[in-house]
């Protein structure tokens, strides 16, 4: 079973999305607060299940409505997807894939972890 893993960073507080195999399958960006953060946690688990996938990586893709996960490539040329909430606003983002179906595999596992994970707060390093 996925987790939802709130932690402190140096400028503020973030999450990752764990799989149950501990692997982090995505990464929120670093909010100010820990009530943000957890609000962050919980766009994830109402948009991720729901969200289309708009493939950014071919010619003339079809332009999906949020909620929606982005599939594009980055500079080093690897797949990435973003999750994006109703808004507009990214909440998610991915790890670099060197191949398609190993990206779409991550966003298979973040619909299902999203959906039954538990959150977690990790206290800061001392």
């Amino acid at each position: 079973m996925g987790k939802f893993v709130i932690k402190p960073t140096k400028t503020g507080i973030k999450f990752d999305l764990k799989a149950g195999n501990g692997e982090v399958i995505a990464t929120s960006e670093v909010y100010a607060s820990e009530k943000s953060c957890r609000n962050g946690v919980a766009s994830v688990i109402a948009n991720a299940p729901i969200a289309a996938v708009e493939d950014q990586t071919v010619e003339g893709f079809a332009k999906e409505k949020n909620p929606k996960f982005e599939i594009y490539t980055d500079k080093a040329g690897e797949f990435r997807f973003r999750l994006k909430a109703k808004n507009g606003q990214i909440i998610a983002v991915s790890e670099g894939y060197k191949a398609m179906k190993s990206c779409l595999n991550g966003i298979a596992s973040v619909r299902k972890n999203a959906a039954e994970g538990n959150i977690v707060k990790e206290e800061p390093k001392k």
